[in-house]
């Protein structure tokens, strides 16, 4: 098999080239190909010994499109299986521009993963930022084209800082192969920026919680899986230890926790809970110990599959129902049983619950910020993790399954689903149940023991703390009631004073071109235009003199002036020309 690698294609080019032949299949050859793909994938990287792969020169530099060691490995698992499981959720979808997008993204990803130089690693970026705009266009409603216009805005922005650092990195060093790097410069912290906009690091952070609730119930599976963490992954690659990422991930793991719990649309909650779990993720990066980085790693491979399994169980609800706000929801574990259970399996995974996936990697990062004394951090982080019980581990599944029954006729969504999310949920379990399969293919050997009675007890101890504070606040009634509205974090920028702003420029310069439009564009052509068509008569008129105006005029019109005149005319013309010009 490993002979047969040189002459296959990268991973990421077998989805970005495969997704192009799927609008030409049909009916089970189109399934069985869909499926294919993502196994073939992970085949080609199974059999890929570690080094560089793939290399060839374009101008005066070496591009790598293969470059698997022991981090872009694990990232690398990650994205391709959860690529498989999301095209079983999606097979029952009769639209190819989602499989296609959806394709194209994973293999975006797969290519930002396994790219071993700024140039191809900026091709794959951009290749993410359209085809996931896709996966929220194709929903084809008013609000996904606004969502999604406001998306790949936020992303072109974004790549345009990382090529902007990327060409004064390379110009600077001359080389494009890229690693390590220090948080100083220009250059590094044009890249940084670029960085922090996929990972959705505040202030930058609005297209998430704006679009992923607008994408389609299948895309919005591929969207919560590839972006962030992908951003992760190349901020553990360039900007491992940058002290600022420690800050910068604890706020970010407490300000969605907020937002999240006055939130009445089940997919926005959990938008603004997959932010609060990248803060971790990103604190970990910053710390940049081995333990922090073996946990941020660990944390991203189980975050994708439970953050996919909440977003699935959720998407079931709603492709049955039509339906995702709390206030429309409720008393579905009658009709929805296995649902249910799966949407249990990813809260309990979220709130690191022992024997979930979750207990055996978040808890690493807050270890790791314990064991460098940073005490503020791991009192942000220890809070913080009590805060992602409270409204993905506890909010969503209660008002979607439980609290007041809606009365909604419902049943069981497609089996196609069904299988998906009980994918997601076995590894959820057996990850947490034996976290050593993981653990061996962590960046560095791990010493990490997650079942001690210590760490059993507190956070059994955590979990009951915050199911005991949503009982009392919802028994007396300050729990913040689920209604119907709009919440507003820093896209206040762009909904509103940036609406002004817009709406200012376009009255001064759209005046202005109007302006210039009337006076130019049209009275002054014009006028030039009736010169030119009178001119003729008017100098012959200078020469012979008034008494024959009506005479010369007709002349002019009908074309009747014998040829010498007409000669005349012109001579006359082209000398006045030449003088005045």
């Amino acid at each position: 098999m490993i002979d047969l690698i040189p002459t296959c294609l990268p991973p990421a080019l077998i989805f970005i080239i495969g997704a192009f032949l799927i609008p030409f299949l049909s009916g089970r050859y189109k399934t069985a190909y869909m499926l294919f793909l993502p196994i073939l994938a992970m085949a080609v990287l199974l059999a890929l010994p570690h080094g560089l792969h793939w290399q060839f020169h374009f101008l005066d530099y070496t591009l790598v499109l293969g470059r698997l060691d022991s981090l872009s490995f694990p990232f690398g698992i990650i994205f391709i299986l959860i690529s498989f499981i999301s095209v079983v959720y999606a097979v029952n979808v009769k639209d190819d521009l989602q499989y296609v997008a959806g394709f194209c993204y994973a293999g975006g990803a797969l290519g930002v993963t396994l790219a071993g130089d700024f140039f191809s690693l900026y091709i794959f970026w951009e290749i993410m930022a359209v085809a996931s705009t896709f996966l929220i266009l194709a929903r084809r409603t008013q609000a996904s084209q606004k969502a999604a216009f406001r998306y790949i805005l936020y992303h072109i922005v974004g790549g345009l800082f990382l090529l902007a650092g990327i060409m004064l990195q390379v110009s600077k060093t001359g080389e494009v192969a890229f690693g390590f790097m220090e948080l100083e410069g220009l250059s590094a912290w044009l890249i940084f920026i670029g960085i922090a906009v996929n990972a959705a690091i505040p202030p930058l952070h609005p297209w998430l919680k704006d679009a992923y609730p607008e994408a389609t119930i299948a895309g919005t599976i591929f969207l919560s899986a590839f972006t962030t963490k992908s951003a992760v992954y190349v901020m553990i690659r360039i900007f491992p230890g940058a002290d600022i990422l420690i800050w910068l991930g604890a706020f970010m793991t407490i300000f969605p926790i907020f937002y999240a719990e006055v939130e009445n649309d089940m997919r926005r909650v959990l938008s603004y809970s997959l932010m609060n779990q990248v803060g971790f993720m990103m604190c970990g990066v910053g710390i940049g110990t081995q333990l922090a980085i073996n946990g941020t790693v660990s944390h991203a491979f189980a975050h994708i599959l439970y953050k996919a399994l909440l977003f699935m169980s959720v998407g079931s609800v709603m492709h049955v129902t039509g339906k995702s706000k709390a206030t429309d929801l409720g008393g579905l574990y009658k009709t929805m049983p296995l649902t249910c259970i799966f949407c249990l399996v990813g809260a309990l995974s979220i709130s690191a619950f022992p024997l979930t996936s979750g207990f055996i990697s978040k808890s690493m990062i807050i270890s790791a910020s314990g064991h460098e004394h940073l005490t503020l951090a791991w009192f942000i982080l220890q809070f913080a993790s009590a805060g992602v019980i409270a409204h993905a581990g506890i909010k969503v599944p209660f008002f979607t399954f439980f609290g007041h029954d809606s009365g909604l006729k419902a049943q069981e969504p497609p089996k196609n689903m069904l299988i998906a999310m009980g994918m997601a949920a076995f590894f959820c379990i057996f990850i947490g149940m034996f976290p050593g399969f993981l653990y061996k293919i962590m960046p560095y050997p791990v010493d990490y023991i997650p079942y001690t009675g210590a760490h059993v007890v507190g956070q059994l101890q955590l979990l009951m703390f915050a199911v005991l504070a949503f009982y009392f606040l919802l028994k007396s009634g300050r729990y913040p009631d689920e209604i119907r509205a709009i919440n507003l974090d820093f896209d206040w920028f762009y909904r509103r004073p940036a609406r002004a702003v817009n709406r200012f420029l376009d009255i001064v310069f759209n005046g202005i071109n109007s302006v210039c439009d009337k006076l130019i564009a049209q009275n002054l052509t014009s006028t030039v235009a009736v010169f030119f068509e009178h001119a003729p008569a008017r100098l012959t008129l200078l020469f012979i003199g008034k008494d024959n105006t009506k005479k010369i005029w007709g002349a002019f019109r009908t074309g009747t002036l014998p040829v010498g005149v007409f000669a005349a005319c012109a001579g006359l013309l082209i000398v006045t020309l030449y003088i005045f010009l």
